[in-house]
């Protein structure tokens, strides 16, 4: 499909999303990135589906191997047109250098020609991943310049902060500006302007004056430097760019940074005025505030939570420090501790509880905080208060925050309404009706009515609408004769008092009411009169709790009365008449005003166990209800004092506190405990007795505070006094003293010793102040009286004793008496008196080991020795030695190629005759010659490139012998025979089948096991002989047998490497190679280890013994091969035998391959006790390449041959010799002499046959011209189709042989032969051949076993499963417990002596919580959580999250509910917190309204 970029916009048509994505396929791969380092671009293509244009890309691409390139490989550009320096331009060849930052065209490689002015544009555009500029991370792809970002990613517009931090916010870093003034009156030669820390960025100084600039620099290692600064241009120092430039009258100083060391800015005083030195720069905060890992959970189970820490942490050490260091930034905020769920498993059913584990013991747990209670919604018949409930937390500062409520979940959350006023509403109660007030005619009677609360105490609150009447008209039976002016006068009894009206006070309410207000004064002072009071409709406003006065029409029911009579005292000077004095007679006493009232009771003395409380009284105003001072009530008309018993039920158990201890620390932070217990009070009584905790229902009051919680100052801790230096005689013990500060949070900080005030104390302390034994101190031995062969020599002892102040006293030698005196006397013996003659030295020799080494994996570093040839891979670190015997290695001489060898930065040549070689480059190959006098040996370095093709000319890998002389004589004159690329050839096709061959695959993968980076890795090297190499040259042809040659070879190679390393765990101590090989047929295929020193003579390397091709058998049907030759067995032969014979010291061991895999021993194919491969009854499974390994503590080397099955004929005996062609199949005729072998060819049509006769068998192969397949005639089997019944020759048959009658150390086993076709008697089966053998030993291997002691511990990183490894020892042993030759167990199989094992490392995975409840019901809102955290398998700890990154980590988060709410109109909740809405009152929000519609709904 064509690119739709080049279709013009205007001819776009517009197309949906989804419609454009269908017409392009997928996107492909990813291809190879355009560079291995320093940043490229991958490409990845998509093709249009449809048959017109695609709108958008067929190509996008991305950023690659963005790693730094190493320091030497020099700039990408300046590589691309190194490439052109072997290209003719112009008729000759220059070296180009890079034109960089061209502004026209940045992405054409432009190069200018070194040492002239000629630039040249080599091609239109540079290859994908160069820098568009030099200062830039803009690259070219398909020659257009593309922005990169810092965070090296294609289009990103990610940049760079002031401190260096991609898409930072300046904060980690801090600007420095300022100016200095020299003084040159102090006389001052310098003065140092400013120290500029490691690290800074954009640096700028600017000198005015005639004074000179200069640096000094410090890295963190305390390498120091100095820098003098002449001219203006670019210097280089600590790997630091600086640049200067000097004007007449200032210079500048220009450092982009960062600095890779400390800078000091210092200043050279010359004469003249004073100058200034302006400085600005962004300084790092090497002193950052890092977050610790999280603490341990606050509960073990049913879901808690844990907190982090912060700590100020050096940049520069990585290093825990002090926090004052982060204080000292201004900007440096100290972080908020974090806090993640944790432990989210509900308990198990058995526990019962869940234990709460604070994560320290200072810091107390998120706790519920609840507001007070509201007033209850009624004052009786039950009602509701409600009140608010928040999770908060306390700092250890104390200071009190609310934070979220899933941190409070452990501990059950208090209720937020309760229950209130659970009691009946005060009702009227009516006391009997009084007597009538009179005793004729119509009269009044009373009743006393009062509002009694549930207690049965007189109380307010009663609706005065319902209150009963007090008085009533009443008739008596006698009628009164009376005038009619004259009116029934109420009776006022004593007790009227308290039959009068109860007013019971009215409040507002949010329903209009009417209101009265306080009676007035009564209009007159004595005598009868009138109180008036104010009554309005009046109702609350809820909203601004303000009452408004209303129209009385708007209040319902009577209107309160707004008069009343009153009366005080008569009026002086009234005289009633005799009928006011009758009726007065009648009329009691006047009513007293004020009069005492019992007045509720007291509060109960106790809250529960049984308690009293005393009624109130009162002297109360009876008009107005007010109480008035207890003056004006009557005292004796007080009512007596009465007394109830209240809160009878019995105490509930408590706890009962300690006080506090004092504190366990005055600074830091300390401790102090109390005892609390639970007690219960018994009833009626004061005394006490202690319960079970359980009984007390509320938690349990801390027993343990935290207390003088704040940072101690520094002090010095000393530590213990170590052992005296002496037991006597005065010694000295030490012990170490650290300044230590005791921070608030219960840790200790390791201070340096300035920050400790007072000096420190003694380190060093006197000991052993007692006088020491005396004994005999020896002095020097006198010379000896000889000068040469023998003599005697003389010591003179003294006796002394060391004093408690550590000197040595002499003493008289009668105080030595108690200890032995040492000898006085010996011999000395010196050299004969005679002179020996000077040796002369022979000539010195190198000791050189002809070896071929190939690399097939990067390791650290490789060791060889002269001699061989090397072919390595890049990168790789070399050592290369010269031993020599008779020759001073500080003498030694190296060249290369012919040229004195110089040392370059990675190339040194030590003093010890060595050669080392760092990270190995294409120009490091070459021959290296040691020169050691008049020898000298070569040793041939060959690069193995990219692709693992070897990095030489093409035309010299291939080079045919007539150019390879001219080669080898070219190269050096001194060096006729050696020819450096000799071995290229079998070398590159060996690397040409790396990925092919089987055995070098297994070889990489079980390398790979045991390391993850290349720094671990051991180097895999692949060692061969010489002459093994040289003798596979010689034999390399054309052809699939050349392929199959190769194959072996390196399948040889592979195996002997698996098993040198393999061998290190069996063998202590490994005799070192010997540098001599043999070769002894052409398959002779062997590798050695690595040798370092030549073999001392004592020891040989095995060597196989060659002999003729066959040997003479029993039986016609049995043959023995020596192994090394081809093997065309006919298929009625009934045993074949492998001779293997060897030699050497230590005795080889003999072990068996086929087709390059450990050969699998049975009841068929065995040993022989000379360890011969025997073979019984060959068939076609048994055909394959069998390789004989002779192997010793010195080395191993290896002989194959191949086994093929083919046809066979029948010779019939005839009269004369001939041979017919007749039915298919061929017969030859013998005469009077017999044949024991014979060959013969025949031609019959396009073939050739070639018949070969061992005893009475032939063997048939064939050569034929139409190029059929193989170069073997199956001959067809006539043995059964040439005859019939008693038509058939005599002939042998024998049945298949019997288990072997012992499983080892030797057996027989038994077959029947019987002669067919003869029925007088065997002698007839005699034209048949010798008669088979009818028993043969079986099971002659010794009675051993491999023995496999425990698995050793498990070593190794996990990074995953079961990466981990452990070893074991297996050896042979046999049934005397003694151990064996491994030889002895080769027939069974070998137990693994490593395996893959799990570490506490490897059983991690990731931890899955439950989910929690979803936050919504529908809509698009709802999510839930579930806590994901990496933990041990076994025991559930949870450790850091990048332990288990090797596994990608479950998701603990996701939408839920989503689905609709319902049809538009629909008022339903959304969310579980509608209720906690609706309590906060915050449904006048629309967010909230619209999620609880239905709890809002009503509000």
């Amino acid at each position: 499909a064509e690119c739709c970029n080049l279709i013009p916009a205007s001819s776009r048509t517009a197309r949906s999303e989804e419609d454009r994505d269908t017409l392009w396929d997928a996107w492909g791969s990813w291809s190879e990135c355009s560079r291995t380092c320093g940043g490229g671009a991958s490409y990845s293509l998509r093709r249009c589906l449809s048959s017109k244009s695609c709108e958008g890309q067929n190509i996008k691409y991305r950023t690659c191997s963005n790693l730094d390139c190493p320091p030497d490989s020099g700039d990408f550009r300046a590589q691309q047109c190194s490439a052109h320096a072997d290209v003719h331009y112009q008729g000759q060849y220059y070296e180009w250098l890079p034109v960089d930052n061209d502004p026209e065209n940045p992405c054409a490689l432009k190069c200018k020609a070194k040492g002239t002015g000629l630039v040249v544009e080599l091609a239109p555009k540079v290859l994908d991943g160069t820098r568009c500029y030099t200062e830039s991370l803009d690259m070219c792809i398909s020659g257009a310049c593309q922005i990169v970002g810092c965070d090296l990613q294609l289009g990103s517009t990610a940049k760079e902060d002031n401190c260096g931090i991609c898409n930072g916010d300046g904060t980690s870093c801090r600007l420095v500006r300022g100016h200095f003034k020299t003084q040159h009156s102090t006389g001052k030669t310098e003065d140092t302007v400013i120290v500029i820390p490691y690290g800074s960025r954009h640096v700028r100084l600017i000198l005015k004056g005639l004074d000179h600039l200069f640096l000094e620099t410090k890295t963190l290692q305390g390498m120091k430097g100095e820098l003098s600064l002449d001219a203006s241009q670019q210097y280089h120092l600590e790997n630091t760019t600086v640049e200067y430039q000097k004007l007449p009258d200032k210079e500048v100083l220009r450092i982009t940074g960062p600095l890779g060391a400390d800078f000091s800015v210092k200043v050279r005083n010359c004469p003249g005025a004073d100058s200034v030195v302006q400085f600005i720069f962004y300084q790092p905060i090497i002193h950052r505030w890092k977050e610790t890992d999280f603490y341990p959970c606050s509960v073990t189970c049913g879901g808690g939570y844990q907190l982090t820490s912060a700590e100020c942490f050096d940049l520069r050490t990585y290093r825990v420090v002090v926090d004052q260091y982060c204080h000292y930034y201004p900007e440096n905020i100290k972080p908020k501790p974090k806090l993640q769920e944790c432990n989210m498993d509900p308990c198990p059913a058995s526990d019962g509880y869940k234990q709460i584990m604070p994560y320290d013991l200072y810091h107390p747990l998120p706790r519920w905080e609840s507001s007070p209670w509201t007033a209850c919604s009624t004052s009786c018949d039950g009602g509701v208060q409600s009140r608010s409930v928040s999770c908060v937390e306390e700092d250890m500062q104390g200071t009190i925050t609310p934070t979220e409520e899933w941190k409070c979940l452990y501990a059950p959350k208090t209720p937020i309404l309760q229950p209130c006023n659970n009691f009946d509403c005060p009702t009227w109660l009516a006391q009997e009706w009084s007597q009538c007030t009179v005793t004729c005619g119509q009269g009044l009677r009373y009743r006393v009515v009062l509002c009694v609360d549930h207690r049965g105490l007189h109380a307010g609150g009663c609706n005065p609408t319902s209150k009963p009447h007090i008085k009533e008209d009443c008739l008596a039976a006698v009628p009164c004769y009376k005038p009619m002016e004259k009116l029934p006068v109420e009776a006022k009894p004593p007790w009227f008092r308290q039959a009068q009206e109860l007013e019971a006070e009215t409040t507002i309410s949010e329903e209009p009411t009417f209101i009265p207000g306080p009676w007035g004064s009564c209009s007159r002072s004595c005598g009868a009169g009138t109180q008036w009071r104010t009554v309005k409709c009046q109702v609350l406003l809820p909203f601004s709790q303000t009452v408004a006065d209303l129209p009385d029409d708007e209040c319902e029911g009577p209107r309160p009365l707004e008069s009343q009579p009153c009366y005080q005292t008569p009026c002086p000077g009234w005289k009633p008449g005799e009928e006011r004095e009758r009726d007065r007679a009648r009329t009691p006493e006047k009513e007293v005003l004020h009069d005492w009232e019992y007045e509720g009771f007291t509060e109960c003395s106790e809250t529960c166990g049984g308690g009293m409380q005393e009624a109130v009284v009162i002297c109360l105003n009876k008009q107005t209800q007010e109480v008035s001072d207890e003056g004006l009530c009557e005292r004796t008309r007080r009512p007596p004092e009465l007394v109830q018993a209240c809160n009878i039920e019995p105490c509930p158990p408590r706890w009962d506190t300690g006080p506090w201890s004092s504190c366990s620390a005055i600074c830091g932070v300390g401790l102090r405990t109390r005892a609390v217990k639970c007690i219960l009070r018994l009833h009626h009584s004061n005394n006490t007795q202690m319960v079970q905790d359980e009984e007390c229902n509320l938690p349990k009051p801390s027993l343990v505070q935290a207390c003088n919680r704040f940072d101690c100052p520094p002090s010095w801790y000393p530590r213990e006094w170590g052992q005296c230096s002496r037991s006597c005689g005065g010694g000295t013990k030490k012990r170490e003293v650290l300044c230590k500060q005791r921070m608030a949070d219960g840790s200790v900080l390791e201070l340096p010793d300035t920050f400790c005030p007072t000096s420190s104390p003694p380190t060093l302390q006197p000991c052993g102040q007692t006088d020491c034994p005396p004994q005999w101190v020896p002095t020097d031995w006198s010379e000896c009286s000889a000068t040469c062969g023998e003599g005697t020599q003389r010591l003179l002892v003294v006796c002394q004793r060391l004093n408690k102040n550590g000197q040595y006293e002499t003493l008289m030698p009668d105080a030595c008496d108690s200890s032995p005196r040492p000898g006085t006397v010996r011999v000395c013996l010196l050299l004969p008196c005679f002179v020996k003659p000077v040796a002369v030295n022979p000539e010195p020799t190198i000791l050189a080991q002809k070896k071929v080494y190939i690399q097939w994996r990067k390791g650290r570093k490789l060791h060889f020795v002269v001699g061989g040839y090397a072919y390595l891979l890049p990168w790789t670190s070399v050592v290369i030695r010269c031993p020599t015997r008779r020759f001073r290695k500080g003498h030694i001489r190296w060249l290369k190629d012919g040229k004195a060898l110089v040392s370059l930065p990675h190339l040194t040549i030590s003093h010890l005759g060595y050669i080392k070689i760092q990270q190995l480059r294409a120009s490091d190959a070459g021959v290296y010659t040691c020169v050691a006098g008049q020898a000298q040996e070569n040793f041939v370095l060959r690069f193995i490139g990219s692709k693992r093709k070897l990095a030489v000319p093409e035309g010299d890998l291939w080079l045919s012998e007539s150019d390879k002389k001219v080669h080898g004589a070219s190269f050096s004159t001194t060096q006729l025979h050696f020819t450096p690329d000799q071995y290229d050839m079998v070398v590159q096709r060996i690397l040409d089948m790396k990925d092919l061959s089987p055995s070098s695959k297994e070889l990489l993968e079980s390398s790979e096991k045991n390391g993850s980076n290349v720094e671990d890795e051991t180097a895999i090297i692949l060692v061969a002989d010489m002459e093994t190499l040289d003798e596979v040259s010689r034999n390399l042809s054309g052809g699939q047998q050349k392929e199959n040659f190769l194959a072996q070879l390196l399948g040889e190679l592979t195996q002997n490497h698996e098993e040198a390393n393999e061998s290190t765990f069996h063998v202590q101590e490994i005799m070192e190679v010997s540098t001599q090989s043999v070769v002894t047929q052409k398959t002779d295929l062997r590798t050695a280890p690595h040798s370092t020193k030549p073999l001392d003579g004592a020891f040989r390397s095995p060597v196989i013994i060659q002999k003729d091709q066959w040997s003479n058998s029993a039986s016609p049907l049995e043959f023995m091969v020596n192994v090394g030759n081809q093997v065309m067995l006919p298929r009625q032969v009934i045993r074949l035998v492998f001779k293997c014979q060897s030699s050497g010291k230590p005795e080889p061991v003999i072990t068996w391959t086929k087709d390059g895999k450990e050969l699998q021993y049975n009841s068929r194919v065995g040993l022989l006790p000379d360890s011969s491969l025997e073979i019984k009854s060959p068939c076609e499974a048994d055909a394959g390449l069998y390789t004989c390994t002779a192997k010793n503590q010195v080395g191993s080397t290896s002989v194959s041959s191949s086994l093929k099955l083919a046809g066979l004929i029948f010779i019939h005996l005839k009269g004369r010799d001939g041979l017919n062609s007749e039915k298919n199949y061929l017969t030859m005729k013998f005469g009077a002499k017999k044949h024991n072998h014979c060959f013969h060819s025949i031609q019959v049509a396009s073939c050739t046959f070639t018949i070969a006769l061992f005893g009475h068998v032939c063997i048939v192969g064939s050569t034929c011209s139409d190029g059929a397949a193989g170069n073997s005639l199956m001959c067809p089997d006539r043995s059964s189709d040439s005859c019939h019944g008693q038509h058939c020759p005599p002939r042998w048959v024998v049945s298949p042989w019997s288990a072997c009658s012992v499983s080892c150390g030797g057996g027989l086993q038994r077959r029947t032969v019987t002669c067919q076709g003869a029925e007088d008697g065997d002698h007839k089966c005699a034209v048949a051949g010798k008669r088979p053998s009818h028993l043969q030993p079986c099971s002659i291997q010794s009675c051993a076993e491999w023995m496999t002691p425990s698995w050793g511990p498990c070593q190794g990183h996990c990074i995953g499963h079961r990466l981990a490894t452990q070893h074991r020892f297996v050896f042979c042993q046999d049934r005397n417990s003694t151990r064996a030759s491994h030889r002895m167990c080769s027939a069974l199989s070998k137990p693994s002596s490593r395996r893959n094992c799990t570490t506490d490392a490897c059983a991690l995975h990731w931890l899955i919580g439950p989910w929690t409840q979803c936050t919504a019901t529908c809509g698009r809102h709802g999510f839930q959580s579930r806590h994901v955290t990496c933990a041990h398998r076994h025991n559930r700890k949870p450790i850091r999250e990048i332990h288990c990154s090797w596994r990608p980590r479950p998701t603990s988060w996701r939408r839920c509910n989503i689905r609709s709410c319902g049809k538009v109109g629909d008022c339903t909740d959304s969310t579980r917190y509608c209720e906690k809405v609706r309590q906060l009152d915050l449904c006048p929000l629309p967010q909230f309204k619209s999620r609880c519609c239905l709890s809002c709904r009503d509000t």
